[in-house]
């Protein structure tokens, strides 16, 4: 298994407020795009763990602005696993520009896993063992990235 190589996104108009920045909104929107890009990279997309009754709500999320991003940036948005638990699964985000790699923004988002039918907590390695291993194997690799940089 590699690191997921990150997320590249164009912003839109729309996005953008009278000053032709990224409004501030749009970045949380920004993380969850590239999220459920890093589960289809882990081969886990969200349809596949939903199909066998997980739900992952998002139990919190931030975001530090660094830099502006304009209308016509375009930018890489990485995503790393910063902890996981078997029951819950933080990411963080760095955005920066395609153009010459400033770090523009820092994000995080928190996770758990839920059962579909009755919203109880559930422990991925007791009872998915597959899926537990995939996020076990990412969040390993993803901190073994965070050390070397």
């Amino acid at each position: 298994m590699s690191l997921y190589p990150g997320y590249i996104r164009k912003p839109h108009y729309y996005e953008t407020d009278q000053m032709a920045i990224i409004h501030h909104s749009n970045y949380i929107r920004w993380f969850e795009e590239a999220r459920v890009e890093l589960l289809a990279y882990l081969d886990l997309p969200y349809h596949t763990i939903e199909s066998v009754g997980l739900i992952v709500p998002v139990l919190g999320v931030s975001a530090q602005y660094k830099q502006m991003i304009r209308y016509e940036d375009e930018v890489l948005i990485k995503v790393l696993v910063d902890k996981y638990t078997g029951t819950r699964l933080d990411f963080r985000y760095e955005i920066s520009k395609t153009s010459d790699g400033q770090l523009t923004t820092i994000g995080t988002s928190q996770h758990c896993f839920l059962a579909k039918e009755t919203n109880r907590l559930v422990q991925l390695k007791r009872q998915f063992p597959e899926i537990h291993q995939r996020f076990a194997d990412y969040a390993a690799l993803s901190e073994t990235t965070a050390k070397e940089a």
